[in-house]
């Protein structure tokens, strides 16, 4: 975290250096509203790019025109944009694509207040608000789009952090066993070219698996296969932070360079076992491991490929008692996780293209978009929930890989339904954590016979509950026709005569479907009772007891 004294001097600085406002950088004495807000935080995203600046700067509490430190009462907190929305919520809403800006708020000696928006320069695209791209222009904020050689700067402004030469590093900074491991990867990537590999040189080998340019060490090559002693020469964190984190133990470690021999040491740090799932009618259990090797080894790649490593972070792995997470720093850059589930898509473009490349090259990752299909497909066929990517934070992806038979009733479905396709069980894991589906899939498992009710009371199917041999919760969960209840209602008057609401409580709340919250029971009781009185079966006194119609006097 930037102290306050850390902003003030950056802040004379960028005064004192620049002296004017520019295309990256804005002073403002106070707030004015949502809307020219957001067309600021366009326009200093893009200027940072066309100036070639990392970040732009947007301060609150300086007088534009003479550079006068004012102080301000802005508080981004307390603002309120269209619809009531907090002012950053509105903010992230209509800027596209997303950037991670952030907004800071910090005092001078005097005890002066400034706010100051940091916004990441725009990359390959335009920074848009509400889908238009902005700009400054003399002193004014216009439409980026009639600036056509601006907007090509922008498109064509991507640098691949991982492809830079790394000044002053040699082949002696590389480790020799991580050199010797990435050939035989790349041996067995490249089975027809293994003969001929056999004849090449160290420097030969590092150009031909795209790991070294001109026999130049790159940011990629320290990262796969810098000695330990050399990850300083980066300037950027290239760390993995492996946490154990369970009821009864608390313990941790830290990897770094070189990745590709790393992964495999931080993975025989976590705690693997077999499990048995004991299918209906079978005295032999299935045996499967607690987590597959191959899908640790997919996510942890895929940590390192994709890492936003700009943002000087670590890659973060926690063991839990139930489940692995990965976390690493930076969005999905093309698309959601969702699109690449079923194998179908491959991506056009990649954060780190070099790296990822190298990483194809040495046999650590795919790139046809098979990765995350891979680590859904394996779970599936072990009969464990699937791995699941909390959309949380924005900026940072993190995947989630149960390790324990959540819900056995699921997983035994999937020992008996051994014909449901990859998707469909994706939807079906969802359904059973309770996390929201669409409407057509939910119409789907329905026409599939796999769900009933009506949303949101849903439940599984009669079919699954007898394949999975759960008669008795589909019952608990369906409940029984309405008759069934107003005869209950009926009979306990008839019993008792007369009766208060809160014993039709007592009566039915545990006999109603346990799929129904507390208060949707009670709504129930009140219709069955609407019902009963508008038929003419029941009665409600001035007292507010009830009776049966019955020798009523009328």
């Amino acid at each position: 975290m930037t102290t306050d004294m850390q902003h003030i001097q950056l802040l004379r600085k960028q005064i004192l250096e620049i002296g004017k406002e520019v295309r990256f950088l804005e002073f403002k004495s106070n707030y004015q509203d949502a809307e020219r807000l957001g067309k600021y935080v366009s326009a200093l995203s893009n200027g940072a790019c066309l100036d070639n600046k990392e970040k732009g700067y947007l301060y609150f509490g300086v007088e534009d025109e003479t550079l006068e430190l004012i102080g301000t009462t802005f508080d981004a907190s307390k603002i309120k944009a269209k619809g009531n929305q907090n002012l950053e919520i509105y903010l992230r809403q209509y800027i596209t694509p997303k950037i991670n800006f952030k907004i800071e708020d910090f005092h001078d000696i005097d005890g002066k207040r400034f706010v100051v928006f940091i916004i990441p320069a725009a990359k390959e695209e335009p920074t848009c608000f509400m889908n238009i791209p902005y700009v400054r222009v003399d002193s004014s904020i216009t439409d980026l789009r009639p600036y056509t050689d601006w907007m090509r700067t922008i498109y064509n402004s991507h640098k691949d952090w991982s492809a830079e030469i790394v000044n002053n590093a040699t082949i002696n900074d590389l480790d020799p066993n991580a050199i010797a491991k990435a050939f035989e990867g790349y041996c067995q990537r490249f089975p027809e070219k293994a003969e001929e590999a056999a004849k090449w040189d160290t420097t030969t080998f590092l150009d031909k698996a795209k790991v070294t340019i001109d026999g130049q060490i790159t940011r990629t090559a320290l990262l796969l296969l810098g000695k330990e002693e050399s990850a300083h020469r980066l300037n950027y964190i290239s760390q993995i932070v492996w946490r154990l984190r369970t009821e009864k133990e608390d313990a941790g470690d830290i990897f770094t360079t070189p990745y590709l021999l790393s992964t495999s040491h931080l993975m025989s740090k976590i705690r693997n076992y077999r499990m048995k799932i004991f299918p209906n009618n079978s005295l032999i259990p299935a045996e499967v491991w607690k987590y597959d090797t191959k899908s640790i080894l997919e996510a942890l790649h895929n940590c390192i490929a994709h890492q936003d490593y700009r943002r000087n972070e670590r890659i973060v792995v926690t063991e839990e008692q139930e489940c692995l997470v990965f976390e690493n720093a930076g969005s999905f850059y093309e698309g959601s996780f969702e699109d690449y589930i079923e194998g179908k898509k491959t991506p056009k473009k990649y954060r780190n293209h070099f790296l990822t490349q190298a990483m194809v090259n040495l046999k650590m990752i795919d790139t046809q978009g098979f990765g995350i299909h891979d680590m859904f497909q394996r779970q599936k066929e072990r009969f464990l929930p699937m791995p699941d990517y909390d959309k949380c934070d924005p900026e940072r992806v993190k995947l989630i890989i149960p390790g324990q038979v959540i819900n056995e009733e699921y997983s035994l479905l999937l020992m008996e339904k051994t014909d449901l396709d990859l998707m469909t069980t994706v939807l079906l894991d969802r359904f059973q954590k309770g996390k929201p589906i669409s409407k057509e899939a939910l119409n789907m498992l329905r026409k599939m016979k796999l769900i009933e009710g009506k949303k949101p009371n849903l439940y599984i199917s009669k079919s699954v509950a007898k394949a999975t041999h759960q008669e008795a919760e589909y019952t608990a969960m369906k409940g029984f026709d309405d008759q069934y209840y107003r005869d209950l209602i009926v009979k306990a008057l008839k019993d008792h005569t007369s009766l208060r609401r809160k014993d039709f409580n007592t009566l039915l709340l545990n006999k109603l479907p346990d799929i129904l919250k507390e208060n949707q029971k009670k709504n129930k009781i009140d219709n069955l009772l609407r019902v009963l009185r508008e038929n003419g079966t029941i009665y409600v006194d001035k007292n507010r007891v009830w009776h049966l119609a019955e020798g009523k006097d009328t």
